[in-house]
């Protein structure tokens, strides 16, 4: 007979949980209360608001597909080859995830501004444009996607990349028709983070695209702007990332949430 395990923690530890989840919920129960409810239906059809999206979806889109282009080939460097300065080009791949997006933005005008490291070989204008933000959105985002996919490979077995072998399949043959069908769901769920990070960028894309209305201004940018001019305006658009924040959660719970 088996009996069933109960566990506790101390009080003490119960109450800061409590709080840290406080601090958590606290906000985003006070976006809801403050949101015009009444109002949603006009501040979302506005025209500059309409704008925003549809640059928000131009620019998230556009980065999630760049991100997964080059993301799944550097995971595939990462996880499969052991050369010298391995550690060195994760480094340089991750390290959009903890440098302020500010200095990204920074960092690209000296690579890809007009007057850039590249821009002026190359002859680029690509700050102040739609390219530019679709760029900024896709250094941020690309990290997402390159992790989950490295760590999607170094879990599957190589065993039926070697029996593919065995069988006379090439290289590119197994990539494509062994490697890439078995990471397919971390493939997707990497897609899906980079695309609601390009899609919540702000730093790397106001400082190197600029804030310009149906070019270049996105939904974070807008609600940046609408905060000082329209407060409800801003509210409405927080709530309306917040909804998209919650529904990538919730597709994606199964990849954090263990299943009993």
């Amino acid at each position: 007979m088996s009996r069933r395990r109960t566990s506790s923690i101390p009080p003490a530890i119960g109450v800061i949980a409590a709080l840290g989840l406080a601090l958590l919920v606290v906000p985003l129960i006070a976006l809801l209360v403050a949101a015009p409810w009444s109002g949603l239906i006009d501040l979302f059809t506005d025209r500059d608001t309409v704008d925003a999206v549809r640059v928000s979806l131009i620019v998230s889109i556009s980065a999630a597909i760049l991100s997964t282009l080059f993301g799944v080939p550097i995971a595939f460097v990462l996880a499969r080859l052991n050369f010298r300065g391995k550690s060195l080009l994760r480094t340089v791949v991750t390290v959009p995830l903890v440098l302020p997006p500010v200095v990204t933005g920074v960092a690209m005008l000296y690579g890809f501004g007009r007057r850039g490291l590249i821009g002026r070989t190359l002859g680029l204008q690509l700050p102040f444009t739609t390219v530019g933000a679709v760029l900024a959105a896709t250094i941020v985002a690309m990290p997402f996607l390159v992790l989950s996919v490295e760590g999607a490979l170094r879990n599957t077995d190589p065993r039926f990349e070697q029996m593919a072998a065995s069988l006379g399949a090439r290289p590119l043959a197994r990539w494509a028709k062994v490697t890439l069908p078995m990471i397919r769901p971390s493939i997707l769920s990497g897609m899906v983070l980079a695309w609601a990070r390009a899609l919540g960028e702000f730093g790397a894309t106001i400082t190197f695209a600029g804030n310009l209305p149906g070019v270049t201004q996105t939904l974070p940018l807008k609600i940046s702007v609408a905060f000082e001019q329209d407060p409800d305006q801003a509210l409405a658009l927080s709530l309306l990332m917040l909804v998209v924040a919650l529904a990538v959660l919730v597709a994606l719970r199964d990849r954090w949430v263990p299943r009993r």
